[in-house]
């Protein structure tokens, strides 16, 4: 089963409706005590980097969601929350991975970045099964991580950035794959496979 963290910032209502037209075991959970009982963990996030870390460690989840032994996809600003830092109200976020998220540059890019975009996928990733390459997804964002050792997917508006990045059993998407269609559907089926989430 797939824990969704409620932590009054993620667009938990969207992500749970693309899951139930998947057919996958989910729940939502605000506590480590209900999300330590899944089979993987879906961070995703609306809002500035500060309100969501303060959020998290209200709830006491920052040092479980640091240290997990699930897969775990942060989606959008859950996906910059993975990171050491983010120039957004110059915050710490979880350190799981190395990097600063950084504001994008509106000089050569509509800030925010709202709407459809291409996206390259640089690895032969189990989360990338049975999409196109390249693919087409909803990007709702004005921060963005730079291209690094982490990254498995790559967007462009103006410069390239990160879409995707792995590491270990963490895996992060700039996009909104519950807002990307059937591609996005097939996207977060991959991910609800690799946490075993699927009826069978």
């Amino acid at each position: 089963m797939i824990g969704i963290v409620d932590y009054e910032l993620g667009s938990v209502t969207s992500v749970s409706n693309a899951l139930s037209q998947i057919g996958a075991y989910f729940t939502v959970g605000r506590t480590r005590t209900e999300l330590a009982k899944c089979d993987g963990i879906i961070l995703t996030g609306i809002g500035p980097a500060p309100a969501a870390m303060t959020s998290l460690h209200d709830q006491g989840l920052t040092a479980f969601l640091s240290s997990l032994k699930t897969p775990f996809l942060g989606v959008c600003l859950g996906m910059q929350l993975l990171y050491s830092y983010s120039e957004e109200g110059e915050t710490t976020c979880l350190k799981v991975l190395p990097g600063t998220v950084k504001r994008m540059n509106h000089a050569v890019c509509k800030v925010p970045h709202i709407g459809w975009n291409q996206v390259q996928l640089l690895a032969n990733h189990p989360l990338f099964e049975g999409l196109k390459n390249p693919a087409y997804f909803y990007f709702a964002h004005s921060y963005a991580v730079p291209v690094g050792p982490s990254t498995t997917a790559v967007s462009d508006c103006g410069v390239r950035f990160a879409a995707a990045v792995s590491k270990d059993r963490y895996f992060g998407v700039q996009f909104n794959p519950e807002k990307s269609g059937d591609t996005g559907l097939q996207f977060l089926k991959n991910f609800a496979k690799l946490c075993k989430s699927l009826p069978r």
